[in-house]
């Protein structure tokens, strides 16, 4: 095993605080990745992982090490792009959220992988946190203001955000012209990822945040449901706009109180401090941010 390879080796062995799902990854036997790792032991004179039963982790030395080696791996392969004109290779592992992913991501992504030939992506879907250097993932997509400072964010796009209900609701309960029109008025419940919380209405009224909690008769913590509860006349939801424009222009949702939104959404991409972004993963963030760049207008009905 030569000594770039080898690097890239322990990279993946740091990462994935295992031998066998390193080697799983490179397509490698476990034998082969264990070996290689010791024989790159053995040329630097240091212990560079302590190994328990239960996973793998650096050493100090091992840490430093890993920190010189992502540097060195980035640079030769944005140098050998740079001079051979050879666009960005390789498996890029990226954690998305999926409602985002499916209406603005997804319908251009045979355009990237046509530019981009020989990348290949793994997605993995949800909004769980995802701790991305030991998870091996590149990137994630998420919605709201990142919460972890250990990595780096992007933000891409900002969503606008609008007050909904359904027609069927509008008619029983009176459209709200104002905030104190809430009044016995009901709210489709949504909890909070983190917390569990009940996350109550937001809006902005003579420029100033306003929050308002009704009471509840069905509560989700997935978007899907939340949705789809509100299209049954269950109450008042807020949501970006983009995700209604369908049902705004059948007539099945009405936005209400639309002179006070709740604050827009920033949407990021998120990455590690400690890795250098690679060619093939800055090429895909700048792809995803175009993308969102060319659909938002048109989804908000700018």
């Amino acid at each position: 095993m030569d000594r770039l390879d080898a690097m890239q080796l322990f990279l993946r062995v740091v990462e994935r605080r295992s031998f066998s799902l390193a080697a799983q990854d490179l397509g490698l036997p476990r034998s082969t990745a264990t070996e290689g790792v010791k024989q790159l032991e053995a040329r630097l004179g240091v212990r560079l992982l302590q190994r328990t039963t239960r996973q793998v982790r650096p050493t100090l030395d091992g840490e430093a090490y890993y920190q010189r080696c992502l540097t060195i791996l980035a640079d030769i392969e944005e140098a050998e792009a740079a001079f051979t004109g050879a666009k960005p290779k390789g498996l890029l592992r990226v954690n998305v959220h999926g409602i985002l992913a499916r209406s603005f991501m997804m319908p251009g992504l045979p355009r990237f992988l046509a530019e981009y030939p020989d990348i290949q992506i793994h997605f993995g879907e949800g909004d769980r946190f995802v701790d991305l250097v030991r998870e091996g993932v590149d990137c994630v997509l998420r919605v709201g203001q990142p919460a972890d400072s250990t990595l780096i964010g992007r933000r891409i796009a900002v969503l606008a955000e609008g007050t909904f209900a359904s027609p069927a609701y509008l008619q029983r309960f009176g459209t709200p012209r104002t905030l104190d029109d809430l009044a016995g008025h009901r709210m489709v419940g949504f909890l909070s990822s983190a917390t569990g919380a009940l996350m109550p209405l937001e809006f902005t009224a003579d420029g100033a945040p306003r929050q308002v909690t009704l009471p509840v008769t069905v509560s989700a913590a997935g978007a899907e449901i939340y949705f789809a509860a509100a299209r049954l006349g269950l109450g008042l939801i807020q949501l970006p706009r983009y995700r209604l424009v369908d049902d705004l222009s059948a007539g099945t949702m009405v936005e209400v109180l639309a002179d006070m939104p709740p604050a827009p959404t920033p949407v990021y991409v998120l990455y590690p401090h400690s890795r250098q972004l690679s060619p093939r993963v800055r090429v895909f963030i700048d792809w995803l941010a175009a993308e969102f760049a060319a659909r938002l207008p048109s989804a908000e009905g700018g």
